[in-house]
């Protein structure tokens, strides 16, 4: 009896193990993703053109104060790259009534932050305060973008910050990898250039330089002011009238120049040879479509099932499988009138030919391959469940606004996304991964030691190898002079 007792309770035992175990191996079933609703924001245009919107917020006594321009680093000219950038980061260097001390004094008293940035298709300055000192906030952000002096000490301190800080960016492989897979890639486009600019372009701008750009660009009818937080919409409108309504419109704005076609006509190859690099840095990809196109969902989708934030082909192949890198991904990067849909990773060099080939049949894989349905559902569910990290903060929520301005999306799109997500079909995902990643039409581009596998490229067909100090962001051949290049 006692021995049946025992092996009763072993059995017991075994069965419990097995299930813990069982349980340790799968995750628990998810919940379903909350209902994502972003209530419709308030829009009124000022007579000068000024486009204000507004969401009142009132779960915090905080505010978030955007003013933005619709034009970032796509309009630099051509061969003044970092010109956007610059004209941005002097914003805060002085005003027709405030030096830039005391512009830095006056947001530091009232308890806020101020930036100012480029981005490739608008240049913004951005104050989050307490919203007791929202319309203190209104008055300052006026002052730096209608009327910024540039005086000439700062732009040369300026010129030096930016000089070093493209020094080291130089050094860093990653920065390198991305900005010749992007000049590479979307050369012809007003993307194809380094929106820091490079050294040669930023000792040339000039301070006419900065006022020419400015004037062109910097005007009411080509700006939005967003303001989100705890303040009332009636209120935000008549501080902005009050503090915008003087801006004066100038003359309208030529149309942009049309974006070359996304289709590249053939595969590229082109390796950066560093002797001293100890890894390889990877980008392999294609040009894509402009972020307003209606593809952009379904490649959204088609994105996170190649490379994206959870379970993806790239990482499963290179990291889980063969243990070739410690991460792998893609991103989707659109802008207005193109962008990219890109492969990353970084290996040993004497991985990094099996990890090209990897990544190449991951691309081809998910262009061949039956899509299943599970895959689509798992894809929207973590999309539709991570939305709502993506509006938390007014930062944030302003930076989601400023996109339906920028990229010409309905006032209801980010209301509307979770839905037309989730109505996508396999098809539709399978179809376009067969039309924008084409591994026959990739751009491949190899940071690293390539003497090591330099002979191993020629697989993935005719290449050029450029010596990691003759890069030349801003040449077509992204070389100085041509013979710096070899090719194969």
């Amino acid at each position: 009896m006692r021995k049946a007792i025992v092996a009763l309770l072993i059995a017991c035992t075994s069965v419990a193990g097995s299930a813990q175990l069982w349980s340790r191996q799968f995750p628990p079933t998810a919940l379903p993703p909350l209902k994502f609703s972003l209530p419709q924001p308030s829009l009124r245009v000022l007579a000068n053109g000024l486009k204000v919107v507004t969401l009142d917020r009132p779960q915090l006594p905080m505010v978030t104060l955007e003013l933005a321009i619709m034009t970032g680093s796509s309009g630099d000219p051509r061969g003044l790259p970092g010109l956007a950038q610059f004209v941005a980061s002097m914003l805060v260097e002085g005003a027709r009534k405030q030096s830039a001390m005391q512009i830095a004094s006056a947001i530091d008293d009232a308890g806020g932050l101020l930036d100012t940035e480029a981005d490739w298709d608008d240049s913004y300055a951005e104050i989050e305060i307490p919203s007791a000192s929202t319309e203190t906030a209104l008055r300052l952000l006026a002052g730096i973008t209608m009327h910024p002096t540039f005086p000439a000490d700062q732009v040369e301190l300026m010129r030096r910050d930016t000089l070093s800080a493209l020094e080291v960016l130089r050094q860093d492989p990653n920065y390198l990898a991305d900005e010749v897979f992007e000049e590479a890639t979307l050369g012809g486009t007003p993307y194809g250039h380094p929106a820091d600019g490079v050294a040669d372009s930023i000792r040339r701008i000039s301070r006419s330089d900065l006022e020419r750009f400015y004037a062109r660009y910097y005007r009411p009818s080509n700006a939005v002011l967003l303001v989100v937080g705890d303040m009332r919409p009636e209120r935000v409108f008549s501080w902005a009238r009050r503090n915008f309504g003087s801006w004066k419109e100038k003359n309208h704005l030529p149309p942009s120049p049309a974006a070359a076609p996304p289709s590249l006509p053939k595969r590229q190859v082109v390796a950066v040879d560093d002797p001293h690099a100890a890894q390889s840095v990877i980008r392999i990809g294609n040009r894509v479509v402009g972020r307003s196109d209606p593809d952009y969902l379904v490649l959204s989708v088609a994105n996170q099932i190649l490379g994206g934030p959870a379970e993806n082909l790239l990482f499963s192949a290179l990291r889980s499988r063969r243990g070739l890198a410690y991460g792998a991904s893609s991103v989707l990067d659109c802008h207005q009138e193109a962008g990219v849909w890109e492969a990353k990773t970084s290996t040993r060099p004497d991985h990094t030919v099996e990890a090209i080939q990897l990544t190449l049949d991951q691309m081809s894989q998910l262009r061949g391959r039956a899509v299943k349905r599970w895959d689509l559902q798992t894809t929207e569910n973590y999309l539709s469940g991570h939305m709502p990290l993506r509006f938390v903060t007014n930062d944030q929520i302003a930076n989601r606004l400023l996109d339906l301005f920028v990229y010409s999306l309905p006032l209801d799109y980010w209301s509307e996304f979770p839905e037309k997500m989730r109505s996508l079909r396999v098809s539709q995902v399978r179809a376009a991964a067969r039309r924008y990643l084409n591994p026959r039409d990739t751009v491949i581009v190899v940071v690293g030691n390539i003497q090591s596998f330099e002979d191993s490229l020629k697989r993935f067909g005719p290449s050029r190898i450029i010596p990691v100090e003759d890069v030349d962001l801003t040449s077509e051949t992204l070389a100085r002079g041509t013979p710096a290049a070899r090719g194969h």
